[in-house]
């Protein structure tokens, strides 16, 4: 089952790589330095031609480093990068990761075809090899790991977080606490419909799927870029609700009568649990429970960040 961008094993496997990795000490710093690539597989046969650029990864935990990817190149076969990709990682962490390389078409739709990859166990890498450091050809392969490791590409959401623990200062009575969700935009969101999207974004606070708790944002249409700039409040915040609660935030695209998921956030500390009862929808990634960390710890200050869309398997799905 792979759950690769876009077609994957439509086009085939050939042509090869040119790139060198380094480990810089005084920035601790793993460079990837991407010089070009030749030969590649055509995704526009009649003209012989690919738009492609290259994504890496460090695995086996790609979601606490993310991916990095150089320029797209276009209408050629034999693109020419010269970029460095960087990581911020401890050497010793180094040993226990694989570097991923993989080439992709991107088409005008912003779909992706896979043309091939290359992996590189670090483990047993010399890093004070001088050769090592130089530039080499590598062959593209196909994909041979039978678990996918990159979900298909959904966009991203740019966001800000805040906790108020007492929005009524002064008040004799104890208050309970605010959180504060502020939906900036998305951006790249995918294309189900050809070149049309008309998307919107939805809240819940997890465990509370009632109505009540349901919030969203306007529909935006005609961009894969949508700037909402929507701010939802959710009151009856204890300190010890933070670490049960999740906040679910889903983008959706509006056609006719129905609404399609396109890709979504759960932010929380991912504990899988739930005021003791396991649950399924507390499985928030580092990035996404990193943020919900910082928010907790900077009460009254707005946290902001990035965040890659992800596939979910939402518990209720309600209009």
């Amino acid at each position: 089952m792979s759950v690769y961008s876009g077609d994957f094993g439509n086009l085939e496997v050939k042509g090869n790589i040119q790139f060198a990795i380094d480990y810089v000490d005084s920035l601790k710093e793993l460079h990837v330095f991407v010089a070009q690539c030749k030969d590649l597989a055509a995704a526009d046969i009649k003209k012989q031609r690919s738009d492609p650029y290259v994504k890496t990864y460090l695995l086996p935990d790609k979601g606490k480093m993310g991916k990095k990817k150089t320029l797209v190149a276009k209408k050629t076969l034999n693109p020419v990068y010269n970029e460095i990709l960087r990581y911020k990682i401890d050497r010793q962490i180094l040993k226990t990761q694989k570097l991923n390389l993989s080439v992709w078409h991107r088409d005008t739709f912003k779909r992706n075809s896979f043309l091939g990859e290359v992996e590189l166990d670090l483990e047993t890498w010399d890093w004070d090899n001088k050769q090592n450091k130089q530039l080499k050809w590598y062959p593209l392969k196909r994909k041979t790991a039978p678990v996918a490791f990159e979900a298909e590409n959904r966009g991203e959401m740019k966001l800000a977080l805040q906790y108020v623990p007492e929005p009524m200062p002064g008040k004799k009575l104890p208050t309970t606490g605010e959180v504060h969700i502020w939906v900036k935009e998305c951006l790249d969101l995918p294309l189900l419909r050809g070149s049309h999207l008309n998307s919107f974004v939805k809240c819940t606070i997890l465990p509370d799927t009632s109505r009540k708790s349901r919030q969203k944002t306007r529909a935006v249409g005609k961009t894969t870029n949508p700037v909402f700039n929507h701010t939802m409040v959710y009151d009856g915040f204890r300190p010890e609700d933070l670490t049960e609660a999740c906040v679910e935030l889903t983008v959706w695209d509006h056609y006719k009568l129905s609404n399609q998921f396109l890709g979504g956030l759960r932010i929380g500390f991912g504990t899988g649990k739930s005021y003791g009862t396991e649950v399924d929808w507390m499985d928030s990634t580092s990035e996404e429970v990193a943020l919900w960390e910082k928010m907790v710890n900077s009460p009254n200050t707005w946290i902001e960040a990035t965040l890659p869309l992800r596939m979910l398997l939402i518990a209720k799905i309600s209009k």
